[in-house]
């Protein structure tokens, strides 16, 4: 959420950022609302001021004087409570549309109005030029016997899959080398609550736009698709002490998405299903844009390495105003090349929120001269499993079906290859 404050004094700022989103909100008109809101609320708090000195008055006055005050407080009395009752309306359409208003991208994010006009930073890695037609992810891990998707549509309906013998093995050992990886760079471990309250969702701005990707309980609650929406609800309403910056969370956790806007897409395989395990990097710093940009690099370069490390060829992009999060600054996709597609697909992405996020939970901690401020938020993907197993076990297969295991990944597995000659 961004300060009223700020929106009032760069309103054109803030309806450009929209437009470069593609967000459709009206400024002005959430401007005018808040004059309402401003106004209402100075004549509240005069009357409630006026309400407290006669009350004193009264204790003091003469019979007659005090029957007189008392009949004027009745008028100030109805008065107040219909003001108040007005703003407490007011309040909920200032709400609403504050929740709507998206921050400001930052001026290095290309235009474009979806991920089609995403911008190539970077490549990495040789593409496998393979003497033999290479087969999908489908039918080398069918044929290995490392997924089930027959019976996984049986047991839990469309995009329902078994990770089976040496796909769960093989999970397993990137979960392990995914927390020795990320620990080095000082993340600290967090397994987090799934089943959050539906208020941290629109503290991480994944509501009130994704509310058809999500399931929810018969309790109101929702199970979240990441572990950045309970890993940022975990400080929520705490002040913070500076020389803790930057806090790296490394946080593992099932997640959830139904999905709901993809029908039609992906609908066979592991990229898009509707549960999955995901490795997330989050980071709480000190409010310096500077610093954001610097620990958005740190986030998104631990993730390139690790892919790196895994010998699979990848590119970056930036993403375009149209691809954009209502609360991203700034973000990076990683995808990782998927030979029997002949194409890329998203593996990570890395974002920074500046203070839009902490403001929500009301994340804060004072500065050097003791001034409380909002923290800065970042975080980005570290791995998805099983996603990742598309790209990993196509790049790596070989002529007589089997696959090579990356060698970061033979000491956490057990073995260099799965089915042919061991």
């Amino acid at each position: 959420m961004l300060d009223i404050k700020f929106i009032r004094e760069n309103k054109d700022i803030v309806a450009q950022g929209a437009k470069k989103k593609h967000v459709k909100i009206d400024i002005d008109a959430l401007i005018v609302l808040d004059d309402k809101r401003r106004d209402l609320t100075a004549s509240i708090e005069k009357k409630r001021a006026e309400q407290n000195v006669v009350s004193d008055k009264i204790q003091k006055a003469t019979p007659a004087d005090r029957a007189t005050m008392i009949e004027e407080m009745k008028v100030v009395k109805e008065s107040l409570g219909k003001e108040e009752e007005s703003l407490k309306e007011i309040m909920k359409e200032w709400h609403t549309l504050m929740l709507q208003v998206p921050q400001v991208p930052d001026m290095s994010v290309p235009e474009g109005d979806s991920d089609a006009q995403n911008l190539e930073i970077k490549t990495w890695g040789e593409k496998p030029n393979f003497s033999f037609e290479p087969k999908d992810h489908l039918e080398l891990m069918t044929t290995l016997k490392m997924v089930d998707f027959e019976r996984g549509a049986k047991t839990h309906g469309f995009r329902g899959y078994f990770l089976t013998g040496e796909g769960a093995r093989l999970t397993f050992a990137i979960w392990n080398y995914a927390l020795d990886f990320f620990s080095k760079r000082g993340f600290v471990p967090m397994i987090p609550p799934v089943v959050v309250r539906k208020q941290h969702l629109y503290g991480t701005a994944h509501l009130p736009g994704d509310v058809e990707d999500f399931y929810q309980t018969q309790d109101g609650e929702v199970l979240a698709g990441t572990a950045e929406v309970p890993i940022m609800a975990y400080h929520s309403d705490e002040v913070l002490e500076a020389s803790q910056f930057p806090i790296k969370y490394l946080g593992f956790s099932p997640c959830f998405r139904r999905e709901a806007g993809s029908h039609g897409k992906d609908v066979k395989g592991l990229i898009r299903v509707h549960e999955f395990y995901k490795m997330e990097q989050v980071i709480l710093s000190e409010a310096s844009h500077e610093m954001s940009v610097k620990l958005h690099d740190e986030l998104n370069r631990n993730t390139e390495e690790f892919i790196e490390s895994l010998g699979i060829p990848y590119h970056t992009v930036i993403n375009c105003g149209g691809d954009l999060g209502l609360g991203q600054v700034k973000k990076y996709d990683i995808e990782l090349w998927v030979p029997k597609e002949n194409t890329y697909r998203e593996i990570s992405s890395a974002s920074y929120f500046h203070d839009f996020q902490t403001r929500r939970f009301n994340i804060r901690y004072r500065d050097t001269e003791g001034k409380l401020r909002y923290a800065h938020s970042l975080n980005c993907t570290a791995i998805p499993t099983p996603r990742i197993l598309v790209s990993l076990v196509e790049n790596y297969q070989q002529a007589d079906g089997s696959i090579k295991i990356p060698e970061a990944l033979q000491k956490y597995f057990g073995k260099s290859v799965i089915g042919g000659q061991q």
